[in-house]
């Protein structure tokens, strides 16, 4: 028997084990106070070694379902039969693929047999979120994105939520994005900045080398030209609509919006205006960026699983949707105007301060940033964990992962959030406003200019 088969072997008959004996202990087989057979009679049962079972009773004693009692014996504790607290977990509805959350919580309930988690999807709209949700105590944890972060922050509700220490084997730039006024109130989970995604066969056939940390947005429109097939692909598109894409051109003038002398907030001239108009100049170039009428960055994808797109901009996150595919693909750094930056998008877990159920919170909070559960993120999909040293484990799986996977530890330090802009909340959802006006040709450069100084001077962050 090969050693690989002898240890899967060895792994079912443990699993069966665990999964009998908790089930006869759950279901009342066996009561709290009585002793499981010993050691001996287990290991004959199961056909295992006596080392064998140990190990399988340990997970048990791990799940305080038994504890072992030197000389004695297995006895089965009062934990299962303790009243049930039933947490409620605020969920983004992507969370099932971008962070395995079932497989999350059933580890965690494995673990802590008298813990329910019930999972409620929150709204894609982050002052509905707080106004309904938190204000009204209907979560006792959530996982929240950097921006809902900012947006309790701006609003004042902040205090609504129960501080966190700051745990030092986590990506530090996490720790401080969901962090106000020194304090830190979510626990960082995940983590997905902006790249390039390339089909590598289309590369391929048209005799291109494949893109690289050198490429100007010039390289990236050039090489698009020449992918695009009339009628059959297009060479180059994103979802334009994504708060998670037009912000990354913004990043990269390498300047913040702020006030001028005069208290306004002047963009002509500028690095900025720069990369507005680069926006521009991409989503409305006919021959390499197709019209898509797409709802989200969803429809982007499926159109690059099937061969329609040779490039497209893309999180780690969304990378995702390709992981059970068969496509040749690879990633590369964003491309670059003024500064090579991407666009880094994250998640994290708070507590509801308010919660009668706080301190089953904090458990299932703090598992989900444990080294445990982060291993299940890092291997089950393609999101990058917070925790770095799940981060950078070596994982030899079945998902269809980039070969440049790790591309990410090489960009970290040009990564930036939607803060750094240097606006509100609310001066987000202006100026969003008003470049939509622009880039549909609604408003000239001129106006634009104009409006911004009018309508978004009252929104920069106070230094």
């Amino acid at each position: 028997m090969s050693g690989k088969t002898s240890q899967r072997l060895f792994r079912v008959r443990l699993d069966r084990m665990v999964d009998q004996l908790r089930h006869e202990i759950v279901s009342g087989q066996y009561a709290p106070g009585d002793f499981l057979p010993s050691e001996s009679d287990l290991a004959e049962t199961f056909g295992m070694s006596n080392k064998s079972v140990r190990q399988g009773l340990s997970i048990l004693v791990e799940e305080e379902l038994i504890r072992k009692i030197p000389r004695v014996g297995n006895q089965v504790t009062e934990t299962v039969h303790q009243s049930v607290v039933t947490v409620t977990l605020g969920v983004n509805s992507s969370l099932e693929r971008d962070m395995a959350l079932s497989r999350l919580l059933e580890a965690f309930q494995r673990k802590y047999r008298s813990i329910r988690v019930q999972p409620i999807t929150i709204p894609g709209k982050s002052r509905l979120f707080i106004e309904e949700y938190v204000d009204h105590g209907l979560v006792d944890a959530c996982i929240i994105n950097n921006q809902y972060f900012q947006d309790i922050t701006d609003s004042g509700k902040v205090q609504l939520l129960e501080p966190l220490a700051a745990e030092p084997g986590h990506y530090r730039f996490l720790n401080e994005t969901f962090s106000a006024g020194g304090v830190q109130y979510a626990q960082p989970l995940l983590f997905g900045p902006i790249v390039l995604c390339y089909n590598k066969e289309h590369f391929r056939e048209a005799g291109l080398s494949e893109p690289d940390s050198s490429w100007t947005w010039d390289d990236c429109l050039e090489y698009a030209r020449q992918l695009t097939r009339p009628g059959e692909r297009y060479g180059f598109v994103f979802y334009e609509l994504s708060a998670n894409r037009w912000p990354a051109f913004l990043l990269q003038s390498g300047m913040k919006l702020g006030l001028n002398r005069d208290g306004r907030c002047d963009i002509s001239g500028t690095p900025m205006l720069d990369s507005i108009r680069l926006y521009d100049r991409i989503i409305h170039d006919a021959e390499l960026f197709p019209k898509v009428m797409s709802e989200s960055n969803d429809d982007i994808e499926r159109l690059f699983m099937t061969g329609k797109v040779s490039m497209i901009l893309t999180s780690y996150t969304s990378l995702n949707e390709l992981k059970h595919s068969g496509l040749g693909y690879d990633i590369s750094s964003l491309p670059y105007l003024q500064e090579p930056r991407t666009l880094a998008v994250s998640m994290g877990a708070c507590i509801r301060r308010g919660s009668d159920k706080k301190q089953a919170a904090r458990l299932l909070v703090d598992f989900l940033g444990s080294l445990e559960g982060q291993l299940i993120i890092r291997n089950e999909t393609l999101s990058i964990p917070s925790l770095k040293s799940a981060a950078e484990t070596k994982v030899a799986d079945e998902l269809n992962r980039p070969s440049r996977f790790d591309l990410f530890r090489d960009i970290l330090p040009s990564m930036r959030t939607h803060g750094e802009l240097n606006l509100t909340s609310e001066g987000f959802v202006v100026l969003w406003g008003l470049l939509k006006q622009y880039w549909s040709r609604f408003i000239n450069e001129e106006t634009l200019c104009r409006l911004v100084g009018e309508q978004l001077s009252a929104h920069i962050r106070k230094e």
